[in-house]
């Protein structure tokens, strides 16, 4: 290594192999429906276990007398609803789980 090189902290112990490749940062993905607005849920559009596509509606919140719809962000499971119609939700707040 050079001193041009990007300096590493290691763990005492560790040894660096500069043969293997890096690794790839793995994201958490989140696998949450969430509000968009703040606003009080009107409608929720699936149950416990269906299967959603990515882009269809799986609730609807009202805001300042609009119908808002929430889209599911991903494909998946529904495995947990949050919410029941009626509940005022914050923005950023999970609605569904999907898996």
């Amino acid at each position: 290594m050079s001193a041009d090189d990007v300096p590493l902290a290691l763990h005492a112990d560790a040894t660096l192999d500069l043969d293997q490749p890096a690794r790839k940062l793995q994201v958490p993905v989140d696998t949450s429906v969430r509000a968009h607005i703040a606003g009080t849920v009107w409608k929720v559009e699936v149950s416990f276990d269906d299967e959603v596509e990515e882009g269809q509606i799986v609730a609807i919140l009202e805001s300042m007398k609009m119908e808002m719809p929430v889209e599911a962000h991903k494909a998946g499971r529904v495995t947990a609803i949050h919410v029941a119609p009626g509940r005022f939700v914050e923005e950023g707040e999970a609605l569904i789980e999907l898996a």
